[in-house]
């Protein structure tokens, strides 16, 4: 039950903070523990092999990765990691 309030609360704080991107990135990261999480009971619940776990891991660490490089880039080009200052840019 603790988990499907954490997911939640996550999902809450990637639709509230869409001003930096780099908050954006974190609420991501604990959307990605939290699923970890979930993932991690119910394998265990119903007895099954936890070598997916180290998977799902390995996807989550380059998703990370990926992200910051994003921002890296952003920052560098843009200036700052606002996620309106990008749009000026653009336009």
């Amino acid at each position: 039950m603790s988990c499907l309030f954490m997911f939640y609360f996550g999902m809450i704080m990637f639709f509230m903070k869409k001003k930096h991107i780099l908050m954006m990135l974190m609420s991501l990261e604990f959307l990605s523990l939290t699923m970890l999480l979930l993932l991690l009971n119910f394998l265990v619940n119903f007895m099954y092999d936890l070598n997916i776990l180290v998977y799902f891991i390995i996807i989550m660490v380059c998703e990370a990765v990926m992200g910051l490089c994003l921002v890296t880039l952003m920052v560098r080009t843009h200036g700052s990691d606002y996620s309106k200052s990008s749009l000026i840019y653009s336009c």
